[in-house]
């Protein structure tokens, strides 16, 4: 029997068989499809085979099987990027429930009091607290980098605290 010959008689009966596993039209004419493409690929063996109807269904059967179990595959796969999609979501809602709005605008107003601590100390109090805490030089380096002794640099670091203090504990309390 020819290849042409076999296409036309078990194409339909095929393709029926596989719907009844599959479900869908398209599914099952491409499994057939498939059958026969591999059938075609190795036409010069069709001639060894005893049963070819046995042996047809046999392939149909086996691509449905493989078919199905790529289906459930990919759905578990769908389920677990949703819920990791759930998960995340939660996760931001969750976040943004926490998000205070005027947290932040106290911590704004809070730096903006310290800053204007800050630029209300005198010049070279201010330039000695500003090498020590934002460059974080240690009072050796700022004596030299400035030009004056370690102990000015002490005795300028402690006026410029205590005038921080002083300043942000009556705003604070105010």
């Amino acid at each position: 029997m020819s290849f042409s010959e076999l296409y036309l008689i078990y194409y339909p009966k095929l393709v029926r068989f596989a719907k009844e596993f599959v479900m869908s039209e398209e599914d099952a004419e491409n499994i057939t499809q498939d059958v026969f493409t591999d059938l075609w690929e190795k036409r010069e063996s069709m001639n060894h085979i005893e049963n070819m109807n046995a042996y047809l269904f046999r392939l149909v059967r086996n691509k449905c099987l493989d078919y199905l179990k790529h289906k459930v595959f990919e759905q578990k796969y769908v389920e677990n990027v949703k819920a990791s999609f759930e998960i995340e979501l939660n996760l931001k809602l969750q976040s943004l429930d926490r998000f205070d709005v005027y947290d932040i605008s106290e911590r704004v107003q809070m730096e903006k009091l310290i800053r204007d601590a800050i630029n209300g100390l005198p010049k070279r109090c201010r330039d000695i607290f500003l090498l020590s805490r934002m460059e974080g030089l240690k009072y050796r380096e700022i004596s030299e980098r400035l030009g004056i002794s370690v102990n000015t640099v002490e005795c300028q670091m402690g006026i410029a605290l205590k005038k921080l203090r002083a300043k942000l504990n009556v705003t604070l309390a105010a």
